[in-house]
């Protein structure tokens, strides 16, 4: 679990790389420079972690890009104090980046494997706070409910009624919505009369928002 000199002046490297591609939110690069990237990552990947590059972390599934994790969190305008929900906690990575802006992070994963390792690995990395939870993302945690934001990090088909329900009004759900091959970043602002506002942001590719049971093996 070393986080050496070398890390840190890898990680503000990072952070210059993203800022110069258009991130200009200060706590959001803060937060960026204060999480261990090359912890979240196999082995194989650990001499690559501080390159704006994603990697497989099993399971079919990956650790963004960190532009992709920075632009997202962006997009969420996280304030100190706020309750987040993340559908995908993959590797842990972005939550640990929205539990380093103050937010209460309630994170939800549906393959088995990286919900055990990701809720074994937050509190050893210092983020003990960050509740994991096990279950279909596309059914949110209405028991925790209402939040002030949305954070879904797998790419859906369409717009997950079940987590508009669990938005507060003038909260926000980022989420990227498209087919397979591509999708356009969403950010969906709930207003008070429960309308809504949606703003898109360009195009990138994600892995699914898979339906249904979450996974045993």
């Amino acid at each position: 679990m070393e986080d050496s000199f070398k890390h840190k002046g890898l990680r503000k490297m990072l952070v210059e790389c993203i800022e110069n591609k258009g991130i200009s939110n200060q706590k959001v690069l803060q937060a960026i420079n204060q999480v261990p990237r090359h912890l979240f990552l196999d082995s194989s990947f650990l001499s690559y972690a501080y390159e704006d590059k994603p990697f497989p972390i099993g399971c079919k599934q990956t650790i963004s890009q960190p532009f992709t994790v920075a632009f997202q969190t962006q997009l969420l305008d996280v304030q100190k104090g706020e309750k987040v929900l993340e559908i995908g906690t993959g590797s842990g990575y972005q939550a640990c980046v929205l539990a380093e802006m103050g937010a209460k992070v309630f994170t939800v994963e549906r393959q088995k494997k990286l919900y055990f390792r990701a809720k074994s690995l937050l509190p050893k990395l210092g983020y003990p706070q960050i509740k994991c939870f096990y279950s279909d993302g596309n059914k949110g945690l209405p028991t925790f409910g209402p939040f002030h934001k949305i954070l879904v990090t797998c790419a859906a088909t369409e717009i997950p009624e079940n987590l508009i329900e669990q938005l507060r009004p003038n909260g926000i759900l980022v989420i990227p919505v498209g087919n397979s091959e591509k999708q356009e970043m969403f950010q969906i602002i709930k207003n008070n009369d429960n309308s809504l506002t949606i703003n898109k942001n360009g195009d990138f590719r994600f892995v699914p928002l898979l339906r249904n049971k979450a996974d045993d093996n």
